[in-house]
């Protein structure tokens, strides 16, 4: 398998292909779909970082406002204050990759500066396109959410992923961001409002590698999960294992989960398998 190294802020890197990597999800928020509430307190998030790095994972991805349908907005201010705390704090402990998940412009310059190496913008750039200007000033990694939310999306689940995608990486080349400090993920869940618009992405997610950049995916206990399982969303760890072996088998190399340890688990035979069709070919 082909590896490719994901630039990062503060001269750290990814090396992406041979293994999965996984992004622990650390909202410290009071309202997030699934576990609102749970580490709001900065040392209750500290302390479920460091439980998801034992249990292998490589990034923490740190978001300070929910993007579940209906939540109320948060100021920039008040994501700052939840954030920026958890991350100066993770960054001292040097235990794991940090990520911001915002897509503020001023919160991603002053988490940077508080110690995260990665951008991830669920809004793709375009809702405060000077995001990717931090990006490029800083070298944070970036990650380039695709979203239908505010805007009439084209009928077919590629074609508008393609559509939404190559304007996101226009924005990003225009303000000077590196083609290797960029990760794309085709946002699960983000105004994908059935299971089947959900399910035909996944079925369809090979067709993504023609974007020429490496994807994460970031299914975890999302709806359309409990659409199929019939589970509430706490409940959702083992189909959300299911549709990560999935993706890892159809190109996905980082896996944006709640539930590391088991994610490992599977996604450790998923590149095994992998390494042995490699092998074999």
């Amino acid at each position: 398998m082909t590896t490719r190294r994901w630039q990062l802020a503060h001269g750290r890197h990814l090396d992406l292909g041979g293994k999965s990597v996984i992004v622990g999800i650390l909202n410290v928020t009071p309202d997030s779909f699934s576990d609102g509430g749970l580490f709001a307190a900065p040392e209750q998030a500290v302390a479920q970082a460091r439980r998801m790095v034992e249990e292998g994972a490589s990034v923490i991805d740190v978001g300070g406002e929910s993007t579940r349908p209906g939540a109320a907005a948060v100021t920039a201010d008040e994501e700052q204050a939840r954030v920026l705390p958890v991350i100066e704090a993770l960054a001292g402990l040097g235990e794991a990759l940090i990520s911001v998940d915002t897509y503020r412009e001023d919160t991603a310059r002053l988490a940077v500066a508080a110690g995260a190496h990665i951008v991830n913008d669920v809004w793709g750039l375009q809702r405060e396109p000077g995001i990717a200007r931090v990006a490029a000033e800083t070298g944070a990694g970036l990650v380039i959410m695709h979203t239908g939310r505010d805007r009439q999306k084209l009928p077919d689940v590629i074609e508008d992923q393609l559509f939404f995608l190559g304007k996101s990486l226009e924005i990003a080349r225009r303000s000077g961001v590196a083609d290797d400090r960029i990760v794309l993920d085709p946002g699960f869940g983000f105004a994908k409002e059935t299971a089947e618009e959900n399910l035909d992405l996944m079925a369809r997610f090979s067709e993504l590698r023609a974007l020429g950049f490496p994807l994460m995916a970031g299914t975890s206990r999302k709806r359309f999960i409990g659409t199929v399982t019939g589970r509430d969303a706490p409940a959702r760890g083992a189909g959300t294992v299911a549709t990560s072996v999935i993706l890892r088998l159809k190109g996905a190399q980082l896996f944006r989960v709640h539930d590391v340890a088991i994610n490992m688990d599977a996604l450790a035979i998923a590149d095994a398998m992998l390494a042995r069709n490699v092998r074999g070919s």
